[in-house]
């Protein structure tokens, strides 16, 4: 099913599903009590749900690339150990490095599979799971949702800041760091770049929550910022945003895309826009091209 061809109303309700609002049972409910002419809310409900079989990219066999999973230590994190999907182009290196940040549903499969784009484009990508040191993603959102929403999410944030600086150390890495992140991932690319200082060079969240006001003066990293036209919650932080960025003199730059919702990145649902991603991820790859590259100034 098409976006065009689902209601409003469902992808509001669809939204507060995503955010944790609902459960997946109350998103179901909610949605067949919905008036909806022609093709049945219900329908329209379950066409929403990710199909993550038929929206991989770049399978895990690429012989363009190599991936595995790698363990590493995360003081002051969740249980001060970590685990993440590293991804590597086929090659000796360095690489320019990316962290790669999850949703609020751990590291599902369209996450990984950006990663591996990520190598596919030249890069070192690390794509860690927020939820490793509890089991990690279980296989489906509904249950990833809800282990991640028991975690401390300052721990949680930490192990963020250690996942970049291992993948940033990596003797695959050229020293330089990008990260980028989506819904939560997106949010936590903000933090990452009042946090780490200089050692993040370029940060390109997505529809993520804004850096707190007052710790923008300590962002060093450039930043892309892209958003969704339609996405109430998280706009509504940008104007304040955009403010402390001009005041603060931080390079960036914000980009939103007409007719688009949260998650139009992501081509596992109808939310997605793929004249849109393909745009923002474009302008991402250039960006962290330009602002990883060892020769940069």
């Amino acid at each position: 099913m098409r976006q065009d061809e689902i209601d409003d109303q469902v992808f509001d309700l669809y939204d507060e599903y995503c955010h944790g609002h609902l459960s997946r049972r109350e998103f179901i409910d909610r949605a067949k009590n919905l008036t909806v002419v022609g093709v049945s809310a219900m329908a329209m409900a379950e066409a929403l749900m990710p199909n993550y079989a038929e929206a991989q990219e770049v399978q895990f066999t690429d012989e363009r690339i190599k991936a595995n999973w790698v363990d590493y230590p995360s003081p002051g994190g969740t249980s001060g150990q970590m685990r993440g999907y590293l991804v590597a182009p086929v090659g000796e290196g360095p690489f320019p490095a990316v962290l790669v940040m999850h949703e609020n549903r751990g590291l599902n499969p369209y996450v990984k599979d950006v990663a591996r784009r990520f190598a596919v484009a030249g890069f070192l990508a690390l794509a860690p799971d927020g939820l490793s040191p509890i089991g990690g993603y279980p296989g489906n959102d509904d249950d990833g949702r809800a282990m991640q929403r028991t975690l401390d999410q300052a721990k949680l944030r930490q192990d963020m800041v250690n996942s970049a600086r291992f993948v940033k150390s990596h003797k695959l890495s050229n020293g330089k760091l990008g990260a980028t992140g989506f819904c939560w991932g997106g949010g936590t690319t903000n933090f990452l770049a009042t946090e780490m200082g200089e050692e993040l060079s370029a940060g390109a969240p997505f529809y993520g929550s804004a850096a707190a006001t007052e710790k923008v003066p300590q962002i060093k990293a450039a930043l892309q910022v892209h958003y969704a036209e339609d996405d109430k919650r998280v706009n509504a932080m940008r104007p304040e945003f955009e403010a402390a960025l001009k005041s603060a003199g931080v390079t960036y730059e914000m980009h939103t895309y007409p007719g688009t919702r949260h998650g139009f990145h992501n081509y596992s649902t109808p939310r997605y826009d793929h004249e849109a991603a393909k745009l923002a991820w474009d302008r991402m790859v250039d960006f962290f091209r330009k602002h990883l590259s060892t020769t940069d100034g």
